[in-house]
């Protein structure tokens, strides 16, 4: 049976409608989930975690609008969120709604998660669960411990409603490879969501995590592809002040897209969307004007001599795919 995969090359990324870092009002929020369906998206991510339920809430609301069988929606699993009137702080999201965030990899737990999704999003299906943030980096020396408690528990309870056909695909949504090779090899998932280890600056998955996904069939979803703001202009990396190599990378891949006349942002989102793996990328956009600029720069022209020119000064790796003329 073949792996489900979302539809490409352009998602919409939900964290920031989550007031990541930043507090979104409701019509831009609303305005942005609109552009995104003006500009073509068809594939839709949020979660839990994102502003303690507001991304979804706010997804809901506007996807409800349109034909269910015209998009594809994933969600999380993994944190179970409390009642909590203290409105506790869910960092970095800022002015959450009021619940508190429980780890919860269980197999009861992912259940309940999937159930309190379908209220939050007000719609009936879902069509991708990813187990959310099973790695080291949100987790600490404890990712381990937690895999297994989630191999026996989320991966179970997630394959079983793929079975039942409740849902299309399961798969994790993490920020570190590891967990996914661990999980390619322990279960059968369909899809990842991997934010920030394939992009024009890093590309860690290309190891041996991308190898295993095409040797099984498994499907990628793209998160971060400018690196958290770097590769679009930002001065941060992964989520925090970006180390001076990096700058340095950045602005020697900048210039070899200028001399050719592309945009440095077109070449980031058309790379990590050119791996055959690759289902679609998920850039993080909070107002509509954003959520047009990435159309707009995923249909740019990037000339052949740019991807070229980067091999040729070791700047991405000789075997990483590059978009073709017809891309």
């Amino acid at each position: 049976m073949p792996h489900f995969a979302p539809p490409g090359p352009l998602g919409f990324g939900g964290a920031p409608l989550g007031n990541m870092f930043d507090v979104v009002d409701e019509a831009t929020a609303e305005a942005a989930l609109v552009a995104a369906w003006d500009s073509g998206v068809r594939y839709f991510d949020t979660a839990p975690h994102y502003g303690s339920g507001l991304s979804e809430h706010r997804f809901g609301t506007v996807l409800r609008r349109y034909p269910r069988e015209q998009f594809v929606l994933s969600t999380k699993v993994g944190r179970l969120l409390r009642p909590d009137a203290s409105y506790p702080e869910n960092p970095p999201f800022k002015e959450s709604l009021p619940f508190r965030v429980e780890l919860d990899y269980s197999y009861d737990g992912v259940m309940r998660s999937i159930e309190d999704s379908y209220q939050r999003l007000g719609l009936a299906q879902i069509d991708i669960a990813f187990v959310h943030d099973l790695a080291a980096d949100h987790l600490g020396d404890a990712w381990e411990e937690q895999f297994e408690i989630a191999r026996t528990g989320a991966f179970r309870a997630l394959a079983e409603l793929r079975d039942q056909g409740v849902i299309k695909g399961w798969g994790l949504g993490v920020n570190r490879t590891e967990p996914c090779v661990r999980a390619i090899e322990q279960a059968d998932p369909d899809v990842f969501l991997l934010a920030g280890r394939y992009s024009l600056l890093n590309q860690p998955a290309l190891d041996r995590l991308f190898p295993l996904c095409a040797e099984r069939g498994v499907h990628v979803v793209v998160g971060g592809p400018y690196n958290s703001g770097l590769l679009a202009g930002g001065r941060n990396f992964e989520y925090q002040e970006a180390p001076a190599d990096m700058i340095e990378k950045r602005d020697r891949i900048a210039a070899i897209c200028e001399r050719h006349g592309a945009d440095i942002r077109s070449a980031a989102l058309q790379f990590c969307a050119a791996h055959p793996v690759v289902a679609a990328i998920i850039p993080g956009a909070k107002r509509p004007d954003k959520v047009r600029e990435n159309a707009r720069l995923m249909a740019a022209t990037v000339p052949a001599a740019v991807w070229e020119e980067l091999r040729e000064e070791a700047l991405i790796p000789a075997d990483a795919p590059v978009p073709t003329a017809s891309n």
